[in-house]
């Protein structure tokens, strides 16, 4: 049995990190009819509503609200953290909560704790699952109560027989001081669980942490036996419950909650699996519904739960894959999450096109295969969240939308790689440059990871390194795009441009960069661009006849659609092919104006030649975010003339898809007022969702408008004139004023065609350049929706922040950790992306709070130190000195104590040592006047400190220092002897 259980042991630690495949699983029992997965996850939630009066809250979105450290809620206690943190306002709901329990809905797909590559490999992994989770706050029960309600549950209702269940306990942790939690043990064995089946683990498998800093504790895991006695124990978790009893703290240390918590988490899937006597998760009745459609809508062989190489033709693995994907795009899209271009939005790109490939090349769905799911998914879900039920016709656009894009994208990006594999040797690898072409271009939009995925299949291995290079250069350029700098990259010089002119090269026809309509649906469509290759110019500027082998290079073209940068607008990219030869793509990094013509930076995989014809395709998520971004920045400066009155004027701007950032003069920095009112009149212009006009007019004619912006720099005539909302013809007509009503610029940039796409703005940003000129940096859609919500996060945090402070503090340690808590949130709030208005007031509030915190650790630490002082004289009556230990928090409580001592026995001078944890003393000293010049406060207390290891500062008068000694006695010792010798 020893053997059995060690074996177990080893892989306890592995339970949740990679869960088996269940081999020789052996069921509840062969008679008993299969719970119902809705019926398991209601049991759960009645047993803890009804028999142990928990309130039950819904599952919250997977779109974490004022949270940027995750993509996706990936736990049930996401939504709780105010509570754990201690910053949830007094006046809401949730600072009510004693005792609850929910369902929560769960993605773990990229960031930390991501499953995506793992799901279709093996019988368990999701990127989608359910949380079952109970909870007590503030101490309302603890560990007894949590064990006894899930054995209870687990034993009582659900039937699992008690000698198929183990459990595990925090074993402690000596490196931090923590002892074996006994008491989680010996309520195990209390509960009837034998000791065999009792087992102690350390702090990797045990101790559960919410990040780096903040609360803590040890956990106990309950799992369950597969092998149910035939032969050793094959154990998978089934539960954890987590008690919070500790706070990690910034220096590493652990320091004991005020209040403390239960947190437990229950996987439904795989409660499911045990309880309805399945091999798999994907076998329950969560996921045959989804199963048999995919086999009815493909045709493909039924699904058999067939796992590696018995997988033929991963058939299997694609039903897997595509059941999970759909699940978790359906729920996703259902709480605002759509695939798009950064954060959460493109992991579920990636999850939407892994799934797409799969349903298509292994299953060989039709078009429009994948849509077709979601009816099933809101059957299977939808009574659990309503949400799916009210979207599903949402949903299922979406996906069928986005699964048609990328069909054409795919079968482009497998002929491009079909053709570069044909040139490669047995033993060459697969060109970087290719495989991030591939994934480079918004057109086709590959994930990399999908590319080495369809390399690993073939068999043929990748250019990593390469490939990290260019990831690499990649970061650093859009480094450089969000904080523009003069960039060094290729360009025409004066010899360059004087040969062109000689030549009689006309500049570049850019023209077709405003070639763009809006679809019925709403989505844009950008127009492709044929033309001819007039120049080549290598790195150093040389002009060439031909390029090729990956060779970086300057191209000249007769026209453009590429947007070049200028304008405060980045740079459009995008790649090329040539005519006639669609399978080859050559990435155009960035495009630049060099006297009028247009040099695009490419790189060339293949031979590119002078006289070739090309066929342009810009990066159309790039673009179309810089389109609202620069859209967005017109009427942010109208918005400001309309806060800061007419005469404001624009000093610059720039903008990249990421964020946007205005230069404007200012008589006195924007007041929180004024910068909340500048958000609002954009946001109205937003909501009126008002077209967008754009129309090239003799600059002549904008000579006079009144309300006209413009910047003091050279426009080109004729000149493009940008209006919100009125069309160029009237917004030119001085006597319409209506260059005063909106916004009405010259711009030569690219605009959205309606204002509503921007979604949102919110200023995040704000400084002086110099004296007059302010700076403001904004973020847009998504980004801003966000910007709001961590705002308001840190408001509530704020507001219980002030109610901690007003209730007061019992002693001068709690009155320590009220003023750093101060310090923290002020650093949280100074640092993160947010609402510039919400900030400043934040900034102002924080800092009247801090200002109580400090006064209020002053009082009870003069008032502590009075204490000190009268002990201290009581033990010394009499003499010249007093040398002696005592007990405070804080080097200024110690100094403190030292001054009220030499001010009630100004004759006396005073060294006082204070013990601190982990063997370090804190040192204060005061010479009294009589014994100086000769001796000195500063000398003194180095001295001391220099014994015990340490240094020392102050005055001839008061000093202070810190050392580590573990014999207090002997460095009482030196400095008696130090004052005596020098008295």
């Amino acid at each position: 049995m020893a053997a059995s259980v060690a074996a177990a042991a080893g892989r306890l630690g592995r339970a949740i990190r990679r869960s088996p495949s269940w081999p020789g699983f052996r069921g509840l029992s062969s008679e008993a009819p299969p719970t119902q997965a809705a019926a398991v996850r209601d049991a759960f939630l009645s047993f803890f509503r009804d028999r142990h009066g928990h309130r039950l809250v819904p599952s919250a979105s997977v779109r974490p609200r004022g949270d940027p450290s995750l993509l996706f809620v990936n736990a049930g206690m996401n939504q709780f953290k105010p509570i754990f943190l201690g910053t949830v306002d007094p006046r809401s709901e949730m600072a009510g909560f004693r005792r609850v329990a929910n369902s929560q809905k769960c993605v773990r797909a990229g960031g930390r704790h991501s499953d995506l590559e793992d799901v279709g490999r093996d019988l368990s992994h999701h990127t989608f699952f359910e949380m079952l989770g109970n909870w007590a706050f503030g101490g309302e029960y603890f560990k007894e109560e949590a064990c006894s309600m899930a054995w209870e549950l687990l034993t009582q209702v659900y039937g699992i027989p008690e000698d198929r269940l183990w459990v595990s306990y925090f074993g402690g942790d000596p490196k931090a001081g923590l002892g074996p939690d006994l008491e989680s043990r010996d309520i195990w064995l209390n509960l009837g669980v034998p000791a065999s089946r009792v087992l102690s683990f350390g702090p990797e498998e045990n101790f559960w942490e919410m990040g780096d800093t903040g609360p803590c504790g040890p956990c106990t895991e309950i799992h369950y036996d597969l092998a149910g006695g035939a032969g050793a124990p094959q154990l998978v978790e089934l539960w954890n419950l987590v008690f919070m009893q500790h706070n990690r703290e910034a220096d590493g240390s652990l320091q004991p909650l005020p209040q403390r918590h239960v947190d437990t988490g229950m996987g439904l899937e795989r409660l499911v699996a045990v309880l309805q006597g399945r091999l798999s998760t994907y076998d329950t009745d969560l996921f045959s519904p989804l199963l048999d459609a995919i086999q009815q809508g493909c045709g493909a062989p039924p699904y058999s739960g067939r796992v590696g190489a018995a997988d033929e033709g991963r058939t299997d693995t694609a039903y897997r894959v595509v059941a999970d994907h759909i699940r978790t795009l359906s729920v996703c899209i259902a709480d605002g999450v759509s695939p798009g271009m950064s954060g959460a939005p493109l992991v579920l790109r990636r999850i939407l096109r892994r799934a797409v490939r799969f349903s298509t090349e292994v299953l060989q769905a039709p078009p429009g295969f994948l849509g077709s799911l979601v009816p099933v998914v809101v059957e299977t879900l939808g009574d659990a969240y309503p949400e799916l039920r009210r979207s599903s016709a949402q949903i299922a656009s979406l996906v069928s939308e986005d699964e048609a894009a990328f069909l054409a994208s795919l079968q482009r990006g497998r002929r491009v790689i079909e053709r570069t594999l044909k040139r490669l040797g047995p033993s060459d690898v697969f060109p970087a440059e290719v495989a991030w072409s591939l994934s480079l271009s918004g057109n086709l939009g590959l994930p990399l990871d999908l590319v080495e995925l369809m390399l690993e299949e073939k068999g043929v291995p990748l250019d990593t390194a390469g490939l990290e290079r260019l990831a690499q250069e990649e970061a650093q350029h859009r480094a450089l795009q969000a904080e523009p700098v003069q960039e060094q990259g290729l360009r025409l010089d004066v010899h360059a441009l004087g040969e062109l002119q000689r030549q009689g090269v006309p500049p570049t026809d850019d023209s077709p960069k405003y070639s763009y309509s809006l679809r019925p649906g709403g989505g844009y469509e950008f127009s492709t661009c044929e033309a001819q290759v007039l120049q080549l110019y290598t790195e150093d500027g040389t002009a060439v006849a031909s390029v090729g082998d990956g060779q970086r290079c300057g191209l000249l073209l007769d026209k453009t659609n590429f947007y070049a940068e200028q304008g405060g607008q980045a740079s459009d990219r995008g790649y090329l092919v040539l005519v006639g030869q669609q399978d080859v793509l050559f990435p155009v990094a960035r495009a630049q104006v060099c006297g009028g013509f247009i040099l695009h930076e490419v790189a060339a995989p293949e031979c590119l030649k002078v006289g070739d014809q090309v066929q342009l395709h810009v990066d159309e998520a790039w673009r179309l975010s810089c389109m609202g971004k620069h859209t967005a920045t017109h009427l942010l400066n109208w918005a400001l003339r309309q806060a800061l009155g007419p005469g404001t004027e624009q000093r610059g701007s720039h903008l990249n898809p990421e964020r946007l950032r205005f230069d404007v003069a200012t008589q006195a920095p924007l007041t929180p007022e004024q910068l909340q009112a500048v958000e609002g009149t954009v946001q109205e212009a937003v909501g009126r969702d008002e077209a967008v006009y754009m129309e090239e007019v003799a600059l002549a004619r904008t000579a006079h408008v009144p309300g006209l912006r413009s910047l003091d720099e050279v426009y080109p005539d004729p000149v493009r004139v940008v209006s919100v909302g009125v069309p160029v013809a009237h917004a030119l007509d001085p006597a319409s004023q209506a260059a005063l009503q909106t916004s009405v610029e010259l711009c030569c940039g690219t605009h959205l065609l309606r204002t509503g796409a921007i979604g949102d703005l919110v200023i995040i940003g704000e400084r002086q350049l110099v004296k007059g000129i302010t700076r403001l940096l904004a973020v847009t859609g998504e980004q801003a929706q966000q910007a709001r919500e961590v705002g308001q996060s840190l408001a509530q945090e704020v507001e219980a922040a002030t109610a901690r402070l007003s209730q007061g503090s019992r002693d001068v340690a709690e009155a320590h950790r009220l003023s750093k808590d101060m310090g923290r949130l002020t650093d949280a709030v100074d640092t993160a992306m947010m609402p510039q208005w919400q900030r400043r007031e934040l900034q102002a509030t924080l800092k009247a709070l801090q200002r109580r915190a400090n006064t209020a650790v002053r009082k009870l630490e003069m008032g502590q130190a009075a204490q000190k002082t009268q002990e201290l004289l009581q033990r010394h009556t009499e003499g010249p000195l007093i040398v002696d230990t005592v007990s405070t928090e804080s080097l200024s409580m110690l100094v403190k104590v030292v001054r009220q001592l030499c001010k009630q026995a100004p004759s006396t001078s005073v060294l006082l040592l204070s013990p601190q944890p982990l063997g370090q003393v804190l040192c204060a000293c005061q010479v009294a006047q009589t014994a100086r010049p000769a001796f000195t406060a500063e000398a003194w207390a180095l001295a001391v400190c220099s014994h015990m290891g340490g240094k020392a500062w102050g005055s001839r008068v008061v000093a202070q220092g810190t050392g580590s000694t573990a014999d207090l006695k002997a460095a009482l010792s030196a400095a008696r002897a130090y004052a005596l010798n020098q008295l």
